[in-house]
């Protein structure tokens, strides 16, 4: 049977696109889908501010008449700019487990990456680092959470049988919470705190929380810059992220680490597990689907950790432990017992030498993969 390849052009049609997962991984019990209006929201030219610096092309595969993959390629003029590469990103690929179906999605990528005079393709990545990005190549019967994507084993393979070699791995660890704040960490902490004069946010109060919003994503662009594919994001991103996502925070999973002058040098995010209550929604809020995220956003025994940021100026001098030791107070006394780490590059052992103090398994591996074109 012939395989056809459309690109996506309407509203209708992009919503089969963003879909598809759901089919392909009906029962799967370690796929989490992504929230619909996310997607919806960062794929459409007309709400995403990223288009003011990108491209974007999507494609759907049709076998037998039945939707069979899918992928999206993405042109980034930041990261061009900014890394000197011409590289054309892909994400968003899914397929059934047929080798011409990827070849042909694939293929649509690399016509338009040689067409654009770019040098390789690579991925999956999206449009920022905030998009979810990487392929899972170890930790198939582990539950994806809301920031990652989950795929059937069988994608590297075919994905290596078509020229793509690794560029480069994320890792994620599973930490088991302690009984009590660790003291190590908190002594840590207080000398931290003492000896270069910085406190912690003290407020329950997203209003107030709003007000730092503009710094914590100021500091992000700042801490993370060095990061593999990472990209500086435009005000109108910034904007753009804090109204899709503040809804979901609570401020007291956001520690902040202020200085004398009340500057923010730290911050992490942390956010109860949404895994369980997004597959019963299926990734969908409405008519029902606030219900299962109300309800574990309230009450979870697992939590996820999103980002963690520090000022360059305050890095490798303790600060992290003020953000452990009083998450550490947090989850104590919500009864979590499991936090999630969320993919890091596995050459920043910085990040991976936090954990250190914790029981810990590395349980997943993503990869990006890079195919140069002649």
């Amino acid at each position: 049977m012939v395989i056809q390849v459309r690109e996506i052009h309407s509203l209708q049609d992009l919503k089969k696109f963003i879909n598809f997962p759901l089919e392909l991984y009906r029962d799967n019990p370690y796929y989490v889908p992504a929230l619909f209006f996310d997607e919806l929201n960062t794929l459409r030219r007309d709400r995403n501010p990223a288009f003011e610096h990108c491209e974007a092309r999507y494609w759907l595969a049709v076998k037998d008449g039945r939707p069979a993959g899918r992928v999206a390629a993405i042109l980034n003029h930041k990261h061009i700019e900014k890394w000197g590469q011409d590289y054309l990103r892909f994400g968003w690929l899914d397929f059934i487990d047929d080798p011409q179906v990827v070849a042909a999605l694939l293929g649509a990528v690399e016509t338009w990456g040689r067409s654009a005079g770019m040098e390789a393709v690579h991925g999956p990545l999206g449009f920022t680092d905030l998009d979810r990005e990487g392929m899972l190549v170890e930790g198939f019967d582990e539950l994806a959470t809301l920031s990652t994507n989950y795929n059937h084993p069988y994608y590297p393979g075919h994905l290596s049988a078509l020229g793509y070699t690794k560029d480069t791995d994320w890792v994620e660890y599973e930490m088991t919470v302690p009984p009590e704040p660790d003291p190590t960490i908190a002594r840590i902490a207080e000398i931290c705190r003492r000896r270069y004069r910085l406190h912690l946010l003290e407020t329950r109060s997203k209003k107030e929380m709003l007000k730092y919003a503009g710094d914590l994503f100021d500091l992000l662009d700042e801490s993370y810059a060095h990061l593999y594919g990472t990209v500086p994001l435009t005000r109108r991103q910034v904007e753009a992220y804090v109204r899709q996502y503040f809804g979901f925070v609570r401020p007291e999973f956001v520690p902040v680490v202020l200085d004398e002058n009340d500057s923010m040098v730290a911050f992490g995010i942390t956010m109860p597990s949404l895994s369980r209550a997004l597959q019963k929604s299926r990734g969908k809020l409405w008519p029902f689907g606030f219900i299962h995220l109300l309800r574990a956003l309230r009450k979870s025994s697992n939590f996820d950790l999103y980002l963690v940021a520090v000022r360059q100026s305050y890095q490798n001098k303790g600060v992290n432990a003020i953000l452990m030791d009083r998450m550490n107070q947090v989850f104590n006394r919500l009864g979590v017992q499991k936090v999630e780490s969320n993919p890091e590059l596995e050459t920043n052992t910085d990040v991976q030498g936090q954990w250190k103090y914790y029981q810990r398994r590395l349980h997943k591996r993503r990869r990006v993969f890079l195919k140069r074109l002649g």
